[in-house]
């Protein structure tokens, strides 16, 4: 995969803890862990995507 095209979130540091995200042509997203890259990344839909940045601006993961 082209790894230019992923982006790690700047709350990251320098820890590697954390998910790296690559948009799609599509719309789509593809998710993966920033520790072990060597694992085949998940894959959103554009709506899949969109309904779970939705969820994270209304709060609905807030412990």
């Amino acid at each position: 995969m082209n790894e230019q095209c992923w982006k790690v979130s700047s709350y990251s540091g320098n820890q590697g803890n954390c998910v790296e995200v690559k948009p799609l042509a599509d719309g789509g997203v593809l998710v993966r862990d920033t520790k072990d890259r060597s694992v085949p990344p998940f894959r959103y839909t554009a709506a899949e995507w969109d309904a779970f940045i939705k969820g994270v601006k209304d709060g609905e993961f807030d412990l």
